[in-house]
């Protein structure tokens, strides 16, 4: 498709805000270096309570007190993290003294580093930030402190963009914040800080990049959006682009073809390594392009769970990790959308090696079947059901995700109530 479209009535402008990202094998040794380079003298690292007392811990402390840099550790870390835990780790950080945060962790931790930079740098009611229509959407003033981010888990991309995800518990539904000063100033990206992931985390991680990648692909073309007068309310997620397509055409071939390796042998630091490529090129991909009606959906999923966890998920209280929440409805969805972008689809069936005589419903059938044998292949669910949600929940879910305007708005499809519906009571 072509993207050299300009009238005065449309966008024509995208931009691409990344952090610095070193990535390679043993690269999280440099968290120090990279600490000393950025000015800091007393962080905070900010990691959760099952990575706290782990070796890669301690390598990271070292490193950082090498350097003669104070590092005051913080673990209320919340796994799919929600306003109000975030609000209580901040009042335990608001008034100590930090130049500088290093998250050590999956999505979870960065995120909530990310948030907690923004809080501690900017104080304000987290409703502020929180995405409209949800929150505010307020933009900080100006620049965070800076934030080295090292990512233990291939999913999220977390450590590429300028998004931070988490749930809003008094509306049980999962949201963001996003503004360009959010992204860490530095990602150090070591494959080899997967290696201990448990089978289901790697499944469920290597979903969600899966997810940003087919739908950063097939967003609308960042030049349907309508032309800004003033260039400061261009939002983050801008629609696919030439840039993004690349990005997320890599990270699509990786995950059809190192994801089951991951999983079934924890040790493949071959398929470790492309998992680890593909989240981060997928985030740089998904961090300027954007993410549309998988994640729409997958939000109020999240934000009304009810008893299912993977067995390896130890946590002690039940979630929908992020990956699966997306991956469910994304079957359904993706067999929906393609007839509305069916050339964009029709290149993802080509990266997944799917066979397509070029009937369009033929593509979407394949599309959904390859989506499902691979959700069976890593032990996930492949109904909502199998979630414990019914048809009881279909009204709750529609809402939760039309909440969603800023992903909806990159649908290859105007999203109404009636289509959530029908995608929904598939995917039950």
């Amino acid at each position: 498709m072509s993207y050299l479209v300009k009238t005065p009535l449309n966008d024509a402008v995208f931009s691409i805000n990344i952090p610095q990202i070193k990535f390679g094998l043993g690269v999280s040794g440099e968290v120090g270096f990279e600490a000393k380079r950025l000015g800091m003298k007393s962080v905070l690292l900010v990691v959760g309570k099952t990575l706290k007392e782990t070796k890669l811990t301690q390598d990271v402390v070292s490193s950082v007190e090498a350097e003669g840099i104070k590092v005051t550790l913080l673990d209320e870390v919340h796994v799919e993290p929600d306003d109000e835990e975030i609000v209580k780790a901040y009042k335990q950080i608001k008034d100590k003294q930090f130049d500088g945060f290093v998250a050590l962790g999956g999505g979870s931790t960065i995120d909530t580093a990310k948030i907690l930079n923004l809080l501690y740098t900017y104080p304000a009611d987290i409703f502020e930030y929180i995405n409209k229509p949800i929150g505010k959407g307020s933009y900080p003033p100006g620049p965070l402190r800076p934030l080295i981010a090292i990512p233990t888990t291939a999913g999220t991309g977390s450590e590429a963009t300028n998004v931070a995800v988490l749930d809003v518990k008094s509306k049980r539904v999962k949201t963001g914040i996003s503004n360009p000063y959010l992204k860490p100033s530095v990602a150090l990206v070591d494959p080899l800080t997967t290696l201990t992931l448990p089978p289901g985390v790697t499944a469920s991680t290597g979903l969600d990049v899966l997810n940003h990648a087919i739908e950063s692909l097939t967003a609308k073309p960042y030049t349907s959006r309508p032309a800004y007068k003033n260039p400061g309310e261009r939002p983050v997620y801008a629609g696919s682009t030439p840039v993004g397509d690349l990005f997320a055409s890599a990270a699509i071939q990786w995950v059809h073809k190192y994801l089951r390796r991951a999983y079934a042998n924890p040790s493949d630091v071959e398929a470790r390594y492309y998992m680890m490529l593909g989240a981060s090129i997928a985030g740089l991909g998904f961090g300027h392009a954007g993410v549309h009606l998988p994640h729409a959906m997958a939000y109020p999923i999240a934000g009304m769970i009810r008893k299912w966890y993977p067995q390896d998920y130890e946590f002690g209280y039940p979630i929908v990790p992020h990956g699966v929440s997306t991956a469910i409805p994304g079957a359904y969805a993706l067999k929906y959308l393609t007839p509305y972008a069916h050339e964009k689809f029709a290149l993802v069936a080509d990266l997944l090696e799917l066979n397509y005589t070029g009937n369009v419903k033929e593509l979407a059938d394949n599309i959904f079947e390859y989506y499902v044998k691979l959700l069976q292949d890593l032990g996930m669910p492949t109904t909502l059901k199998e979630l414990d949600f019914s048809n009881d929940d279909l009204q709750p879910l529609v809402d939760g995700t039309l909440a969603q305007q800023r992903l909806l708005s990159l649908c290859p499809k105007d999203i109404k109530q009636a289509d959530l519906k029908q995608v929904f009571l598939e995917a039950m």
